[in-house]
């Protein structure tokens, strides 16, 4: 039955006093966070009563909640001095650099929000002013963010940043820097003239906290340029250059430059919709509505500008607000854009980022317009080859071309924002039956690769998938120890990626088990999922100890979830959040045990649940999506 009873509200009373008296290393929290905590209703309460033999996930999981704090403090100390910063070299040029020093920890924060220990938020905590304290020194940092560079890299560091605020939202240090960081787009740092609030428009590919940069020097690049020498030329016509190897010419790499300068370094660009998640990163902070309008005014500019160009995301728009200014006209040529240097993926990711987060913040499902629009131009062009359907990836003067698949990960985060069914036959175009069942681990950059099979289980063609990610996610994390303990190089044979490489904290299969939602989009994106927890008397982040949770259906009304408590004597309690931010309405639980199933009436963002000793249940819970404002409080 649904429970509103005294012992439910002296929990919630403990829990505010417990937060208001909490510190986290030293800082103090935000008293205006208190304040609306001490505001909420009690929680209703579900008890699981029924008792099992847990299932093989369920032993997996806590495995790997309980058994990577070692692994990422061995990580810790191999490669970081005791004040926290990286044990690597003295100086570093060009502007290339600071995010993969965040980087290197980007998701311990996440993992203490999953249920990791304290010290995981405590350590992390630490890493972050480390690294910002180092590449201060090493110039590319100013003002705690970084100084100047394009949104592809600023989405790498500062997915840190939102988890450490996603994890210990009462920080006052975090909320302070949030709306601080937030204020060098919102033109609220004269020294970071970033946007131009009358046209909605970011006035450089490459801002932060100098302001926008539009002439780059050598140095800026030198780190870049073996890089960009296996990628194509920005453009064609560069006056003396033949070969994208010219780039380590460096008596031709001047006319490259001079061309970037010139071209691409004045205006806007679809890749600067990732910025919305810093300031969405405030909005859930603080609640103060400005964020939102900014969100909402920004996301609605682009698809205006791809309205204007019928139907076509530009990637380039001049300081007048002019697409193709800078171009002699044209839509394509842009930073990041349709040519240059990745092509397509960077107008999916940018657009489903900032789409999704005019959404979050508003409710409004209109903003996934403007990633269908980037799916339906491609999809325009798209034919048959060797019996799969390929699509073109860039588009220069001559047109469309580098016709390759679309990477099914980017139609599957647009079908789990919007639920559509036509983004769900979007994605089936573009992924073979078989991947939905088949799990062929791979790690790469971002842990975000596993998204289709994920679904197959989803769907129920792929049962073993829990065991089968889990399991894998534990041997990934192994490897990287053994190539850490085995790691004799020194600091100057190491690049500025080397411990990116190496971090052994591995959460794809937790994030997609626990919480019901795919991994974030590795360039910037926020934790989009069905469902999050809170450990109700420790009051804290992150499923209780002993605890597991499996969501093992998501559909557009609601989810289906299994929860084990693997302590023989001891019961848990667990708080159970609609989204990653209380998004999600929770309107009805059905506690499936027998006939007649138990049913209660929510209608709240939470509810609590009791798990008695070794209590294995199974929950359906009812979800109006998009409902409530987001928020990082924790109840």
């Amino acid at each position: 039955m649904i429970c509103i009873s005294k012992t439910c509200r002296n929990r919630l009373f403990a829990v505010v006093a417990f937060i208001a008296a909490l510190t986290c290393v030293g800082q103090a929290r935000s008293a205006v966070a208190e304040e609306t905590l001490a505001t909420q209703q009690p929680l209703k309460q579900v008890e699981i009563w029924t008792t099992d033999a847990p299932p093989e996930w369920a032993f997996w999981q806590r495995q790997l909640i309980d058994k990577l704090a070692p692994a990422a403090m061995e990580f810790v100390h191999k490669y970081t001095r005791p004040d926290g910063t990286l044990i690597w070299r003295d100086e570093w040029p060009g502007m290339d650099g600071s995010d993969d020093g965040y980087e290197s920890f980007y998701n311990f924060p996440l993992y203490y929000a999953l249920g990791g220990p304290t010290e995981i938020r405590d350590v992390s905590d630490k890493l972050w002013d480390a690294v910002t304290r180092q590449f201060t020194k090493y110039g590319q940092v100013h003002n705690e963010f970084d100084a100047y560079y394009d949104w592809m890299h600023h989405g790498e560091s500062y997915t840190y940043f939102y988890f450490l605020s996603m994890s210990d939202p009462t920080n006052a240090k975090f909320r302070e820097r949030a709306a601080r960081f937030a204020g060098l787009y919102l033109g609220e740092d004269a020294e970071a003239k970033n946007y131009d609030a009358a046209k909605h428009l970011i006035r450089s590919p490459l801002t932060g906290s100098r302001g926008p940069r539009h002439v780059n020097t050598a140095e800026d690049w030198v780190t870049h340029r073996p890089i960009l020498s296996e990628y194509p030329l920005p453009f064609d016509d560069i006056p003396n250059i033949s070969s994208s190897a010219d780039w380590d010419d460096d008596a031709k790499f001047p006319n490259i430059l001079e061309a970037l300068n010139k071209r691409m370094m004045q205006g806007d660009v679809p890749l600067n919709l990732t910025s919305t998640s810093l300031i969405a990163n405030a909005y859930m902070l603080t609640g103060d509505e400005k964020y939102k309008t900014w969100i909402a005014d920004y996301v609605a500019a682009w698809q205006k500008r791809t309205k204007q160009n019928n139907g076509i995301l530009p990637d380039n728009v001049g300081l007048s607000g002019k697409i193709g200014e800078n171009m002699e006209g044209k839509w394509w040529g842009g930073y990041y854009g349709w040519r240059w240097p990745h092509g397509l993926f960077n107008q999916m990711e940018a657009t489903i980022i900032g789409g999704g987060n005019a959404y979050l913040v508003t409710g409004n499902a209109d903003s996934l317009e403007l990633p269908r629009d980037v799916f339906r131009l491609v999809e325009q062009q798209a034919k048959k080859e060797e019996g799969k359907i390929v699509v073109p990836h860039r588009h220069g003067d001559d047109g469309w071309y580098d016709y390759r698949p679309i990477n099914p990960k980017y139609p599957a985060q647009l079908w789990f924002l919007s639920r559509d069914e036509d983004d769900w036959q979007r994605l089936l175009k573009f992924t073979e039956p078989e991947d939905f069942k088949t799990l062929n681990y791979h790690k790469a950059k971002g842990d975000a690769e596993h998204i289709v099979p994920w679904l197959g289980f989803l769907r129920g063609e792929n049962p073993d998938y829990p065991v089968q990610i889990l399991k894998s996610t534990w041997l990934e994390t192994q490897r990287r120890l053994k190539e850490i303990r085995n790691d004799h190089t020194t600091p100057h044979e190491q690049d500025v990626h080397h411990w990116q490489k190496l971090n052994p904290v591995v959460l794809e299969g937790l994030v997609q088990t626990m919480l019901g939602g795919p991994n974030h989009i590795y360039h910037g994106g926020l934790v989009n999922c069905s469902v999050r927890y809170f450990d109700a008397d420790r009051h804290r982040a992150g499923v209780p100890p002993d605890v597991a949770v499996l969501v093992d259906r998501v559909t557009d009304a609601g989810i289906s979830l299994k929860l084990v408590n693997l302590h023989p004597t001891e019961a848990r309690n667990v708080i159970i959040q609609g989204g990653a931010y209380g998004e999600h309405q929770i309107t009805t639980v059905r506690q499936i045990v027998h006939y007649p199933h138990q049913f209660y009436q929510v209608d709240a963002p939470t509810f609590q649940v009791h798990l008695v000793p070794s209590g294995v249940g199974r929950l359906e819970i009812g979800l109006k999506r998009f409902a409530n404002r987001p928020a990082y409080l924790q109840p």
